[in-house]
């Protein structure tokens, strides 16, 4: 198994940027898919970023593209999400997310993956 423990949310102007960091302990952090989720009042958990076992595969929402960047560090065994010139609508809770290699990649719904995270705060004013 896998425990995941995110951090770096916070309260940001629209057009700030924060990073989230996701660090995980248990198994060889190599063994697993990470992605970073969100999810809103009222609103259904959306995949927001998805990043293979090696980060040589990335896939994004399109609501992101071009502002999010995931990437992750499989010697200090975090994943990050580096969020660039941020908008009201990306007010959230983000979540940490993994599962085990050997299927396919991406998986995009939720209850597809295994190991959550807490959950970070995000807020973004206008």
């Amino acid at each position: 198994q896998v425990q995941l423990v995110e951090s770096g949310g916070g309260l940001v102007q629209a057009g700030g940027s924060l990073r989230l960091s996701c660090a995980a302990s248990g198994r060889t952090f190599s063994s697993y898919h990470m992605a970073w989720f969100r999810q809103a009042p009222g609103k259904e958990r959306e995949l927001v970023a998805a990043i293979n076992w090696s980060g040589g595969s990335t896939r994004y929402v399109d609501s992101v593209k071009g502002r999010f960047t995931i990437s992750r560090d499989n010697v200090k065994n975090t994943v990050y999400l580096q969020m660039n010139s941020l908008k009201p609508e990306d007010t959230a809770v983000y979540y940490c997310a993994a599962y085990e290699t050997g299927t396919i990649w991406p998986r995009i719904t939720a209850t597809s993956y295994d190991y959550w995270g807490q959950g970070t705060q995000v807020t973004v004013s206008s």
